[in-house]
């Protein structure tokens, strides 16, 4: 009885053993599912639930609301903003369409064999390669890399980088569209932004240094199928100039509604001042290149070559664009070329405006 009596605890306790074992992955399953569930609920129910209180809250306020609205300042501040993105919408979206079909579709290997040898000639062969491929600045810091990587002239490379948003044929459309009454605008922002762009390639060219600039790890759309790769790019760059452009309809309809007449006139007054005063607004707004000339156009107070400034300036240095050249080129290329880009910007686009405008 006492070899027996061991015998049937053995069994008992593997047999327990084994029905733990297996119910064991069952509670670990459950476990890890749970709190993981409960967590992707409540990242999918964050945004729902955070659009039903805003919703609530406006259609509980909706009396102060409506006074507010129906302020003449808040009104005119409305019609300049929605005139803005009314006619703004359309040239983004097509220019972010385009530009995603070019960074996915073409390869960069393309531009490689397309441009020549020698980089004082592709400088500007490439400057004026950005008038044929429609694109924003937010497209225009990869397909440059890509260039880089793919073993371009970092002086062609940077002089497309910077030709591409700022000439191509949706931006001058837009251009065109924003100042009916003004079609010389157009050709100065394409002589100016032709002259900064191919000006600072060959300044790189001759000044610039292999250490300052740092080459990209690896293509943009690694690893990714070409239909969600572009679908992706879509997404990210309406998202993000989408962005950018209610900020900058806002900044504009502010200025045009809430600032006070004096104020605009005494410093349109000035023509070095309203010169500086747009390229630095250019920077801080950081409006995509395809909406840009609606926002300037709304800037009555000021002369078209403040004005010219402004377009020149943006597409070529702001806020974002410097993040993007520095994770992309390094930190120690965006602090020594966002600078003497926004330099010579400033002084070609007022030169250019005496001259044409």
């Amino acid at each position: 009885m006492a070899t027996t009596n061991p015998a049937p605890q053995e069994t008992d306790e593997t047999g327990s053993t084994d029905e733990t074992t297996e119910s064991a992955p069952g509670k670990d399953t459950g476990t890890g599912a749970g709190p993981n569930s409960d967590s992707d609920d409540a990242r999918h129910l964050n945004s729902p639930l955070l659009l039903t209180l805003l919703l609530l809250t406006a259609v509980m306020l909706q009396g102060p609301i409506r006074g507010a609205l129906s302020a003449p300042v808040m009104q005119s501040w409305m019609t300049v903003f929605v005139a803005v993105m009314v006619q703004a919408l359309p040239f983004l979206v097509l220019g972010v369409l385009l530009s995603a079909a070019i960074a996915v579709f073409v390869p960069p290997s393309f531009f490689a064999r397309a441009l020549p040898k020698r980089p004082a000639l592709a400088v500007p062969v490439a400057g004026v390669a950005g008038a044929v491929l429609p694109g924003c600045e937010c497209a225009s810091v990869p397909v440059a890399g890509a260039l880089v990587r793919r073993g371009v002239t970092p002086a062609a490379a940077l002089a497309f980088l910077l030709s591409a948003p700022a000439i191509n044929p949706i931006v001058l459309t837009a251009t065109a569209v924003a100042f009916p009454g003004n079609p010389e605008m157009v050709l100065a922002r394409f002589v100016a932004s032709l002259l900064v762009a191919c000006a600072m390639g060959w300044l790189w060219h001759r000044v610039g240094r292999t250490d300052w600039l740092r080459p990209p790890d690896r293509p943009s759309y690694e690893g990714q199928g070409r239909g969600a790769a572009f679908w992706g790019s879509v997404r990210h760059d309406v998202t993000h100039a989408g962005g950018f452009l209610v900020i900058g309809a806002m900044a504009a309809a502010t200025l045009k509604a809430v600032v006070p007449e004096e104020w605009l006139r005494a410093a349109a007054g000035n023509p070095v001042f309203s010169v500086l005063a747009l390229a630095v607004l250019a920077v801080l707004l950081s409006i995509c290149s395809e909406a840009d000339a609606f926002v300037a156009a709304s800037l009555t107070q000021f002369s078209l070559t403040a004005r010219l400034t402004f377009l020149v300036v943006g597409p070529m240095i702001d806020l974002k664009l410097f993040a993007m050249q520095a994770g992309t080129f390094g930190r120690a290329f965006a602090l020594r070329f966002a600078p003497a880009t926004f330099a010579l910007a400033v002084v070609v686009s007022a030169l250019t405006g005496t001259v044409l405008l």
